[in-house]
This record gives structure tokens, sequence and C-alpha cells, in this order.
């Protein structure tokens, strides 16, 4: 959805109506994740994709009928195993979407959740996908303001509740009310898609290394930083355009910044003298992935220092040392997909293993936040 924005954005203020479809259910091997979308607006031009090409053309006709007929609708697609080419998901998996016509009359908050994501302030959007409630309603939750409803103020309180506990996570997903919000009850669905900034990621040590696990954490969607505290190393031309670059000394520096469970920490800078205490101070604070680059015998003399500092069993489980998987990565590029890979394979729990190795779905469900 964040990716299709802009030409949304350019369709609703010209108030051209358009059809969006959006994934807000997924199982077993599919292509695209809950919140991935599509859209048919003006001159059937198209932006998007909710499967990777399986059911695109399917979902352009719903696409356009919502458009001309007002009503939202709810569509599932699977395999055929009659026919391969038929409309269905050739991976073996099974989609489920929400196909609604937006306008400036039917979505008034339309416009102003666009806005908050192009600046990066968070917001998550509710929408009813099924139940006793008008199908396609929308509620937009900010930190501190709402717009919208979803058709009865208990509904509205429930969801607005969850949907600003999502919005903290970052998280996408479903869940299930009563027709006036009753927490033990499944009879209304509705879809709630955060739209939380970038997570980031900081990388500690301004060396080549650096430079190539920027780039490649920029190419993952992360807003980069790279600290270092030699300001002969730490100059914004090593890096590519866009990654923030920081003098300081990297433990202070942390001390400093704000992390949450979304957060990457590389530390790439092969002194103890940095090393021991930004670790200390990494390894005691939320974060998705802290790893630290070095050979063994580095690692080995870096643990003995943090637990001599007070580190304990639980803290020091946390750090990925050496640092990236056994790719046997040489060059600075290599090393940072191998780091790349590790960070992935940590967020959606993989395994790291060659797919031809393994059994069962190639993308399978994602971990419950």
């Amino acid at each position: 959805m964040r990716d299709i924005l802009p030409a949304l954005t350019r369709w609703y203020t010209a108030g051209r109506p358009f059809g969006l479809a959006t994934v807000v259910g997924a199982s077993l091997s599919t292509p695209r994740d809950p919140g991935a979308a599509m859209a048919v607006g003006p001159d059937d031009e198209v932006v998007g994709s909710v499967s990777g090409g399986c059911v695109e053309g399917a979902v352009f006709e719903l696409a356009r009928e919502v458009v001309g007929d007002g009503d939202a609708r709810l569509e599932t697609f699977g395999y055929s195993d009659d026919d391969a080419f038929a409309v269905g998901l050739t991976c073996g998996g099974e989609i489920t979407l929400l196909v609604r016509p937006v306008t400036p009359e039917r979505d008034p908050a339309f416009g102003s959740v666009a806005e908050s994501v192009a600046a990066g302030e968070p917001v998550t959007v509710a929408t009813v996908t099924d139940g006793p409630a008008p199908r396609g309603a929308t509620l937009a939750v900010w930190r501190n303001r709402l717009a919208g409803t979803l058709g009865t103020t208990g509904l509205d309180a429930a969801v607005t509740a969850d949907a600003r506990g999502e919005l903290a996570l970052g998280a996408t997903g479903l869940r299930h009310y009563g027709p006036r919000g009753q927490r033990r009850e499944d009879a209304v669905s509705v879809f709630l898609q955060s739209f939380a900034p970038p997570p980031r990621m900081l990388v500690f040590g301004a060396i080549d290394y650096a430079a190539a696990v920027a780039r490649i954490g920029a190419f993952l969607g992360y807003r980069v930083t790279v600290c270092d505290a030699r300001p002969v190393f730490a100059t914004p031309r090593r890096f590519p355009e866009g990654v923030e670059v920081v003098v300081d000394w990297p433990h202070r520096y942390l001390q400093g910044t704000e992390t949450d469970e979304r957060t990457v920490i590389c530390v790439l800078t092969h002194d103890q003298k940095f090393d021991v205490p930004l670790l200390l101070e990494a390894l005691r604070r939320p974060a998705a992935y802290i790893g630290a680059m070095g050979s063994r015998r580095t690692h080995t003399d870096r643990r003995d220092r943090l637990v001599e500092a007070g580190l304990t069993g639980d803290g020091l489980s946390r750090l990925r040392s050496p640092v990236g998987l056994d790719l046997g990565a040489r060059t600075p590029e290599e090393v940072a997909v191998s780091v790349a890979a590790e960070i992935v394979a940590l967020r959606w729990g993989g395994t790291g293993a060659p797919l031809s190795a393994t059994g069962g779905a190639v993308h399978p469900p994602v971990p419950a936040p």
C-alpha cells in the first residue's frame, strides 16, 4: 500500500473513483502477505500487486465492477487442480481480498491517512471485511485522533483500542468482534492495517563493511544511521545517499536514541573499547536484532568482557556473534548479504537452510506479533 499511495492520492485529490483490492487473509504458500494492495484507477490504470501475477486479471475486473456498482466485495482465490492456468494461485496457497470503491464521499479520511503515511506519522486503518456491519467501512486511528466509523459506537471503541495496540507494534491482521464491539463474539471481521514509520537500522563502525550493510539495509526498507567516533571515517560521502551519518561515541549515541522491537543494531567497530560499552547498552534495551562482527577469538574475548561487566546469560543469548549466516562471504558486499539474510531469517522464523533441502510451504504463515 505504501508503494502505491502516490498514485492513489493523485486520483483521490482529483475526485476520480478507484477500486482498491487489499490482501486481508493468506494461508499456505502465497507470494504476498496481508496488506499487499492493487488498485485500478481512471482509464484502467493499474498500480500494485496482490499475488505476483496469478490473479491480477480477475482482480482488475472486480475493481472495475465495485467502482461501477459501489459495493465492496470479499473474494477468495486458491489453487485450481483442474487447470493451473485458471484463476487461482499456482503456488498452492490461498488469499482473501477485500475489493472496495474509494472516493472522497465514501472515504473522507483517506486523504488524511495518505498525508500521515507520507509524513511518517503512525496511523492504523480499520476496515470491515465481513459480518453485520457495512463492508468496506473504514475507521482511521491515530495516537490522538480518529476519523470515520465502522457503524456503531461500541464497535468503533473496541477497534480503536486494538488499533492503537497494533500501531505500537507496526502490526497488520484480522480481528473479530460482535456487532457492538463485544470481545467474545466473532460476527464482524475487521482488517487492521498499520502504517508505522520504517524500522531503524543502527550501524556502528564507519568501515567498508558498514557502507555495504547500510546499502542493503536501505534496500530492505530500514531507516539507516551509521555512527562512529572517528570523524575521518564518519563522513556522508562514504555512504549511500539517504543514510544518516553521526560522529559520536557509539554507546553515548545509543543511550540517547530510542529503539523498539523492530530496531536492528549492527556492531561493526571491531574494537573492544567501542564494542563492550556499546553492547552493554544495546543488550539491555528493545531490539529485533543485535549482531557484532569479529572472529571467533574476538567473540570469545568480547563475551568474557561482557560477563565481567555484569551482563547475564539472558542478555548474552540475544547477541548474534559472529554476525551473519555462513555463506562463505568474503567481500564487504557478500558479508552484507550474509548479515541481511540473518536479519530476515530471524524476523520471519526462517532456518537459513537451502529451500531445496526443506519441505513445507515456501512462504510460511507470518508469525503472530
